[in-house]
């Protein structure tokens, strides 16, 4: 049912089905839309945070089933998440959210109409992209998409509801994908992207989210740079145990330059990564909060 590519970092390269990331997208969708029949959140003038997610998860999944099917362009698909702010925009409108972001230690910004038209749609296309841009490595696109999703959870108070049939049906792809047995493909990355962004805004958790995503922000900085200015892209050799590179153009490269890991390794270095920044940003949210 699904189409095969190959596993570039085992040995022969076994073809994985790819793009099992729909069964996310259309599952998270389902368990939303039944949130908002049965109204456990109740929507506020006219405006529904589980309808508002949903579309959100729904475009992300389509906008990435479209990049698996047709290998869309780096500069096609990369301003397309700002169709997807569109829901959110109306939500943070209706719902009348700070059009202002709290920083600790330096303070409130406040954006006003800036807030609607710039923020909003910034974060959403960052956050897609660079959750989209690390990957590439067994269990690397999910285990760190679920830890950023869990480490959210915690300090969204009765939001969190909404990402528990998400949680766990992306923990459940993530156990096979770490085996190597499945790949999410776009549709999966652009989908957890998109629930990442969306929730953040929607539960007012914007800083949280920027310093979680710490690393990854790395990583696309180090792909855009040296893509912009020497025009080349990151690579890493595989001698059919380890990864190896000899450049420092992404966060795989970086972790692997000049020192030899096995593909698990380089998973669990990252996620560890993850791990720290998620739970840096959560001790700073919760201490803001107090």
């Amino acid at each position: 049912m699904f189409p095969k590519v190959p596993d570039q970092h085992k040995p022969g390269k076994p073809l994985v089905p790819n793009g099992l990331g729909v069964f996310y997208a259309l599952i998270s969708v389902t368990y939303l839309f039944l949130l908002y029949f049965f109204d456990v959140i109740k929507p506020s003038n006219g405006a529904s945070a589980p309808l508002t997610l949903a579309v959100c998860v729904l475009f992300g999944g389509f906008m990435g089933l479209l990049d698996d099917w047709i290998d869309l362009k780096w500069r096609y698909k990369a301003p397309l998440p700002i169709v997807a702010a569109i829901p959110l925009l109306t939500l943070a409108s209706r719902l009348a959210l700070r059009t202002s972001v709290s920083i600790p230690m330096l303070g409130t910004i406040a954006f006003g109409h800036l807030y609607y038209f710039l923020i909003i749609p910034l974060l959403v296309t960052i956050v897609t992209n660079t959750v989209n841009q690390l990957g590439g490595l067994n269990g690397l696109e999910t285990v760190c998409p679920a830890i950023m999703m869990i480490g959210m959870m915690f300090v969204s108070g009765p939001n969190a509801v909404m990402l528990y049939a998400p949680l766990a049906v992306w923990l459940i792809l993530a156990f096979f994908n770490v085996r190597g047995r499945i790949f999410v493909g776009n549709t999966g990355s652009f989908s957890i992207g998109m629930t990442l962004a969306a929730f953040a805004i929607i539960s007012d958790l914007k800083f949280n989210l920027v310093i979680s995503l710490v690393p990854y922000i790395v990583n696309s900085a180090l792909i855009l740079l040296t893509f912009f200015f020497f025009r080349t892209k990151a690579s890493v050799s595989f001698d059919g145990k380890k990864l190896l590179s000899d450049h420092r153009r992404s966060l795989i490269t970086l972790v692997t330059y000049r020192r030899a890991f096995t593909e698990r390794q380089v998973v669990v270095i990252i996620s560890l990564l993850v791990v720290v920044s998620t739970v840096v940003a959560s001790v700073i949210q919760a201490l803001w909060a107090a």
